[in-house]
C-alpha cells in the first residue's frame, strides 16, 4: 500500500491493531502489519508520480524476488475534490487512474500521449473490487486524476473537468503507483480522502485533519472488503 508522505501512510496504519515493524529495502523503507491473515505493508513513497513509481516498483520487485510477490497495490493519500461530487471530508475510490498532464500542448490544445501514438494514460482498478470497497467504506466512485502540478486556479479546475467529466479527485501519486504495478501484472486500486477542493488554493479552507481521520475510519473497513473481492 502506497502513501506519498508519512503522515498519509500512519493514517492507514491507524486502522491496523497490529503492531508493525520496519523492513528496509534499496530504495525503500516499508511499514509492515497484518490484517486478520493478510500481511499489509505500508510504503510512504514520496510525492509525485515518478518518484511513486520508483518506491513501488523497488517494493513490487523485492517482493518478487523473494518468492513473496504482492495480491494488490493500493495508493492511498488526500487529495483535492471536484464539486460538487467530491466535498471535503468524503472518500473517493478511483474506478479510472488517470494522468492529465502527460501529452503535449499544441495550438489546437492539449494532446494527451495517446494520441501522440504510445503510452497510456489510464490505468482501471478491477471493477469488482472498487464495487466491493466502496459499499464497505461508503466511499463515492469515480475517476482520479494524477497531475505534476497541483491545481491552483478556477480556470485549471474547470478544463480538467471539461477534459475529464467524470473526475471527483485530484492526486500526485496514483498514476505513477498504476504505472510501477502494471509493469509486474498486479492488480491496483486508488483511494483518496478529500482534504481542499481543486481549485483557488485557499490554505483556511482546507481540512487536512478530517481527512486523514477518514482515511483510517476507512481503511477499518478494507480488510472484510478485501477478503470478499478474493473470494469471489
Amino acid at each position: 500500500m502506497a502513501t506519498a508522505v508519512p503522515a498519509e501512510r500512519d493514517a492507514v496504519a491507524g486502522a491496523f491493531p497490529e503492531p508493525g515493524e520496519e523492513v528496509r529495502l534499496p530504495g525503500a523503507v516499508l511499514f509492515r502489519t497484518t490484517a486478520g491473515a493478510a500481511v499489509i505493508d505500508l510504503l510512504a513513497a514520496g510525492v509525485g508520480p515518478a518518484r511513486a513509481a520508483a518506491a513501488t516498483g523497488a517494493a513490487l520487485t523485492a517482493a518478487a524476488l523473494t518468492g513473496t510477490p504482492y495480491d494488490l497495490v493500493v495508493s492511498a493519500g488526500i487529495g483535492g475534490g471536484f464539486a460538487p461530487g467530491a466535498p471535503l471530508g468524503s472518500l473517493v475510490v478511483a474506478d479510472a487512474i488517470t494522468v492529465a498532464d502527460l501529452g503535449a500542448e499544441t495550438a489546437d490544445g492539449f494532446l494527451p500521449v495517446t494520441e501522440l501514438g504510445f503510452g497510456t494514460v489510464t490505468h482501471r482498478p478491477p471493477e469488482s473490487l472498487v464495487r466491493a470497497v466502496a459499499e464497505a467504506t461508503g466511499a463515492r466512485t469515480g475517476s482520479v486524476l494524477t497531475v505534476s502540478t497541483v491545481t491552483g486556479t478556477a480556470a485549471r479546475a474547470a478544463t480538467l473537468r471539461v477534459r475529464h467529466p467524470r473526475a471527483l479527485a485530484e492526486g500526485m501519486e496514483g498514476f505513477g503507483v498504476a504505472e510501477a504495478a502494471d509493469a509486474q501484472g498486479v492488480p491496483v486500486l486508488e483511494v483518496r480522502a478529500i482534504s481542499n477542493p481543486v481549485g483557488p488554493r485557499d490554505r483556511a479552507a482546507w481540512r487536512i485533519g478530517d481527512a486523514l481521520a477518514a482515511l483510517t475510519a476507512a481503511f477499518g473497513k478494507f480488510a472484510p472488503a478485501l477478503e470478499s473481492w478474493k473470494s469471489v
